[in-house]
């Protein structure tokens, strides 16, 4: 009988050079660096470059890559309008994916080697234009284009946040970023490669991961996680909510637990510092970001022994809340990082293995059957 892998755990769909895990012992690394000097050591842009290039950049390479960056911050009036044209209560992914859908009609170029990186830089600037006016849009603020700076990262928050951040801030955003940036093939990274093997463009697979992204098993985790932290509401209120959500109620510890590690999430760590940073200058951050680790010490003595541990979303979203950002936003944050993973991963595909990903599925329904006149039907 056929085998059935319920979630396609464990099948493996393409070869990548993109990112390794060992979820064993910890170990995330983009292109053989590991992720903690990739924090570190380098900048968003960087990555992109390793991503895209399958090496960090030179000096020259990387001010070639910042100003195509540059360069695409603009996007045509019409996908602005689109943005500002939805009800400020829309979802947020939702007006993303409605922001890519207008920008495939105009972008949508058919795959091409030569070109093919230079238009997923170009995606990836559009991208922080897009995630700056969908959080503007709801907070009924007049629409910005980025402008160029330093870094990527700071152009980001500068033209989401309407002021200049600092450089803890600016370097919050980068780690940010870099974090959020692949994670080999999960469910919106699945969309992404199965709309790109019809040969669909490449904005057209963004609007495919989106659309798995919006998911609370998924993107969705960073704002749920942050949600327990805003229910418990005090850091001794912590103890009691554990007690009768998760222990009593059983309901889901969201921030916990990983379909891959076995252990702490490295990006947690990571996570939990700038977040412990970030928050000793906010005092409703710092109070959540209490919450947060004692919610922490219980989980890990509750769900240890099953191998269950804080994963990346867990302190994300104290670190995105101390920037600046709503909850409704978290998960626009990871998008707007995980883009670059899409795109790396769909060019990786369509350029070196691709294949029409066709599953097939297991009939268990009736054997062959008559039809019955409908006036004869019981």
């Amino acid at each position: 009988m056929s085998q059935i892998s319920r979630g396609l755990e464990n099948v493996f769909i393409k070869t990548t050079s993109l990112t390794y895990i060992d979820g064993e012992n910890g170990i995330l690394r983009y292109g053989g660096y590991d992720i903690e000097d990739l924090v570190e050591h380098t900048s968003f842009e960087e990555v992109i470059h390793l991503m895209l290039y399958g090496d960090l950049p030179t000096k020259s390479q990387l001010q070639k890559l910042k100003s195509s960056i540059d360069e695409s911050y603009e996007v045509p009036q019409q996908v602005i309008d689109m943005i500002y044209s939805l009800p400020k209560d829309s979802d947020a992914i939702g007006m993303m994916e409605t922001a890519f859908s207008a920008l495939s009609s105009l972008y949508g170029s058919p795959w091409n080697k030569n070109n093919n990186r230079e238009n997923a830089i170009k995606l990836i600037g559009r991208a922080s234009t897009v995630v700056a006016n969908v959080l503007r849009a709801k907070e009924g603020k007049k629409p910005i284009i980025p402008e160029p700076s330093e870094s990527f990262a700071k152009s980001f928050l500068k033209s989401s946040l309407s002021r200049t951040p600092s450089n803890e801030e600016v370097k919050a955003m980068d780690a940010s970023l870099i974090l959020y940036a692949d994670h080999e093939v999960p469910a919106s990274t699945t969309a992404a490669l199965v709309t790109s093997s019809t040969l669909s463009d490449m904005y057209s697979c963004v609007v495919a991961a989106l659309a798995a992204l919006k998911g609370p098993l998924h993107g969705g985790a960073a704002e749920e996680a942050f949600k327990q932290f805003v229910e418990i509401g005090e850091p001794q209120n912590t103890e009691t909510w554990f007690r009768n959500k998760i222990t009593e109620q059983k309901s889901r510890l969201m921030g916990f637990g990983h379909r891959v590690y076995k252990t702490y999430d490295p990006r947690a760590k990571i996570f939990k510092k700038y977040a412990k940073l970030l928050s000793e200058n906010n005092d409703n951050a710092r109070k959540y970001f209490s919450i947060a680790q004692s919610v922490e010490d219980l989980g890990i003595k509750t769900f240890s022994e099953k191998r269950i541990y804080p994963n990346t979303d867990f302190y994300s979203g104290v670190v995105f809340y101390s920037l600046g950002f709503p909850i409704y936003m978290f998960t626009s944050l990871f998008a707007l990082s995980r883009t670059l993973g899409w795109v790396a991963h769909v060019i990786e595909y369509v350029e070196d293995q691709h294949r029409l990903i066709r599953p097939r599925a297991l009939y268990i329904g009736p054997l062959k059957r008559e039809i019955v006149p409908i006036e004869l039907r019981g």
